[in-house]
């Protein structure tokens, strides 16, 4: 069974995720945190969990969600896994982080394994599959488990809300579009985990999200 682990972080308040299973392995989701304190924070409770990293994934490439995804690929020694039409976002996270007046060290890594639709990540005995779902980002994918109905969804969606589609290679039709087409397909009793915010369900989001019904 996953566990799902969520530690807010950075001033956007971005989710990161760590999903685990009961063989310690995790995977580190959109890790966005940004100040040495945000960073090391997050070691100490893999550390102190005895969780043991062994993939890192991105639901997108956009600056909040990479803030922290050179210092994770470099302590862990891992490759960053995302959708290879998001790529451009990480080549230019320190020219646009500038336009909100930050100084950036360095991109995060290159992308060392891209991830398309249908794929299927495995950590642990677990397994996520993965779901295109562009239109916040050109790059932009879930990440659902399932057996245990969960789904990691970026920005993609929100409790009762969506996300925005006015940043480079966004798409509002294709957006609201996909989340029906393939996120409302699911069950009902999926929950459903935002790169902001308070998680939801599918359930939910169907019969409450303004967007969608």
């Amino acid at each position: 069974m996953i566990h799902v682990d969520i530690i807010p972080i950075n001033p956007w308040q971005e989710n990161t995720y760590i999903l685990s299973d009961e063989t310690k392995e995790c995977v580190i989701i959109d890790p966005g945190c940004l100040s040495a304190e945000e960073r090391d924070a997050v070691a100490r409770f893999i550390e102190e969990k005895g969780y043991q990293p062994v993939r890192l994934l991105q639901t997108h490439m956009h600056l909040d969600h990479v803030f922290g995804s050179k210092f994770i690929a470099d302590k862990y020694n891992l490759k960053l896994e995302a959708h290879k039409d998001d790529e451009f976002w990480g080549e230019q996270t320190v020219e646009y982080a500038a336009n909100f007046g930050m100084e950036l060290d360095a991109n995060p890594p290159s992308i060392g394994n891209y991830l398309n639709e249908g794929d299927k990540v495995t950590f642990g005995n677990s397994l996520l599959e993965v779901i295109h779902v562009p239109g916040h980002s050109p790059g932009g994918i879930v990440f659902l488990s399932k057996e245990d109905k969960i789904a990691i969804v970026g920005d993609v969606l929100f409790r009762e809300s969506i996300g925005r589609a006015d940043l480079p290679g966004g798409d509002f039709e294709a957006l609201v579009s996909n989340i029906k087409n393939k996120l409302l397909a699911l069950d009902d009793e999926v929950k459903v985990y935002p790169g902001h915010g308070p998680a939801s369900t599918i359930g939910h989001e169907r019969t409450s999200n303004p967007f969608l019904t």
